[in-house]
């Protein structure tokens, strides 16, 4: 069985992060081995959580995991609490990352133009450097902004499909040519003059080939699915299934659990009921 090192918090609520990938990648075939960047009692849109740093405790599990000789099939970082929990990762990185070693690198930095409570500057600095250690990148609009350095104001003043969707696949070309790893830009949401017709989807780069796959979209940002995004693409690719395919994958399993959380009227924080959709991935 495939093994795959998820540098992830665990959030108790929200179905984000750990609480997400280990599911997933369960569901795919594949072993999920954690390791914790943070303890949360709820994901941090919540009004109120409780929150522990494991910074200082990822060491340890770098170590023990030497002691034992395991090897990784894959290793996939998602939310960091800043830039010295990325020396961290560069760390475990030395001792695990191979040439047989997949890394997928989700930059949880920000959404809809605005960064998370614990963005700082170090941390982008930080985080530009470790893409371009990873075979995979999948940043969403504005972490794909803020690690190209293009303008997602400027971007989202475009009230034209044709030209919003060129400006994203720019920022997209510019970040693989600076990491050379595939990257897959989520949450590209083009403007439309219909509002009952709206559309959100993903778009893949590698360099010599670019596609996009959508879904229709209902408005509304649930807490996780980045993250089951990108869950979905690991086990896909420790599968050995190809990038567009486990794209389209990802996007029918989430289509599903979206469209169940709006019948239910699920509060957007609290996530989406993918867990009665697992089986799409088998």
């Amino acid at each position: 069985m495939k093994k795959v090192a998820v540098l992830q918090d665990l959030s108790s609520f929200g179905k984000c992060s750990l609480t997400a990938a280990i599911p997933v990648l369960s569901v795919m075939g594949v072993q999920a081995c954690p390791l914790p960047t943070a303890v949360l009692s709820a994901q941090t849109g919540y009004p109120s959580y409780f929150y522990e740093d494991f910074t200082s405790k990822m060491k340890y599990f770098t170590e023990e995991w030497s002691k034992l000789q395991v090897t990784f099939d894959g290793i996939y970082t998602g939310f960091v609490t800043g830039s010295e929990q990325i020396k961290n990762i560069y760390n475990f990185l030395d001792k695990f990352h191979t040439k047989e070693t997949t890394l997928l690198v989700d930059p949880v930095m920000g959404d809809v133009g605005e960064v998370y409570k614990l963005f700082t500057d170090e941390l982008l600095v930080r985080m530009r450097e470790l893409v371009k250690r990873a075979a995979v990148i999948t940043p969403n609009v504005t972490e794909c902004c803020l690690l190209s350095g293009l303008s997602y104001e400027r971007i989202h003043r475009y009230s034209n499909v044709t030209d919003y969707m060129k400006a994203i696949e720019e920022a997209g070309n510019t970040l693989q040519q600076e990491t050379g790893a595939k990257v897959i830009i989520t949450g590209v949401n083009p403007p439309s003059a219909d509002s009952d017709q709206q559309f959100i989807g993903n778009m893949y780069l590698d360099g010599s080939e670019t596609f996009y796959r959508a879904m229709p979209y209902n408005g509304k940002s649930y807490s996780g699915t980045g993250d089951l995004f990108a869950s979905v693409i690991m086990g896909s690719m420790m599968r050995g299934e190809n990038l567009e395919k486990a794209v389209q994958l990802a996007v029918a399993f989430l289509k599903e659990a979206i469209h169940d959380s709006s019948l239910e009227q699920i509060p957007e924080v609290e996530g989406v009921n993918f867990e009665k959709y697992l089986g799409v991935l088998l």
